[in-house]
């Protein structure tokens, strides 16, 4: 967390943008429409979050159990980090936004791959807010993975069982690339949903909660300011008095 003048700004947002394909239903629309939505409700979000001075804005892109979704659902979801992009990389630019990745790549269309790749690249030497897409996650399974990577380096005999920790850990996991902010200070979730759904289970062990019964693709730069504003009125103990 850092002071943001008389006010604490979390320094590490996390959001579950849930919702879409209900907002589309309320509206008549298949679930794609929602989905479009969706897709400016982050623009507005992530804009709103870098005048805020958050440092790391993590959005719950795809997670690795919403393959279970009906297959013309998943290739649609599969092409908007595409459209997205192509539409808003010159903004995120402007605003010195820096693109990353948490999530397995290795089931994700090459096209998207690149997409994503390519707007990394673009946006690879701005200092500003990290804007990291959670793509093809699932906590539970970056977890395993981590573990499995410690596992093979103390057969290896490169490090022993009683030298692993909290840190070691966290440099096996997937939000290495976001430290030092890999901790969420404040989890934002919309739709009225109030639950972790496999999200940054270990980042989120002391994380502060935000729940909206607003749909995401409602969501602008004020809900965000609410969340921000509740934020500051708590106190932050882990685990002490």
């Amino acid at each position: 967390m850092v002071e943001n003048g008389e006010t604490n700004t979390p320094a590490h947002v996390a959001m579950i943008m849930d919702g879409n394909g209900r907002w589309a239903e309320k509206q008549g629309k298949a679930r794609k429409f929602g989905h479009q939505e969706g897709m400016e409700a982050v623009r507005r979000v992530t804009i709103r979050a870098s005048e805020r001075g958050i440092k790391v804005l993590t959005l719950y892109a795809f997670s690795t159990e919403n393959w279970k979704r009906p297959p013309q659902e998943v290739h649609f979801l599969m092409q908007l980090p595409i459209r997205f992009f192509d539409r808003f990389v010159p903004e995120l630019q402007e605003k010195n936004v820096r693109v990353n990745m948490i999530g397995f790549e290795e089931k994700v269309p090459s096209s998207t791959r690149k997409a994503i790749q390519k707007a990394m690249d673009q946006t690879k030497d701005n200092d500003g807010m990290i804007l990291n897409f959670a793509f093809n996650y699932g906590s539970r399974a970056e977890i395993v993975r981590a573990t499995q990577s410690l596992c093979e380096r103390a057969l290896n005999g490169e490090i022993n069982i009683s030298e692993i920790n909290e840190e070691m850990i966290e440099q096996h996991l997937m939000t290495e690339s976001i430290t030092p902010f890999q901790d969420v200070d404040l989890l934002i979730r919309s739709s009225g949903e109030q639950r972790l759904s496999n999200f940054l289970l270990w980042q989120n062990a002391y994380s502060e909660f935000y729940f909206s019964d607003l749909l995401w693709p409602d969501f602008d730069g004020d809900i965000l300011d609410e969340a921000l504003s509740c934020y500051t009125n708590r106190q932050r103990r882990y685990g002490a008095v």
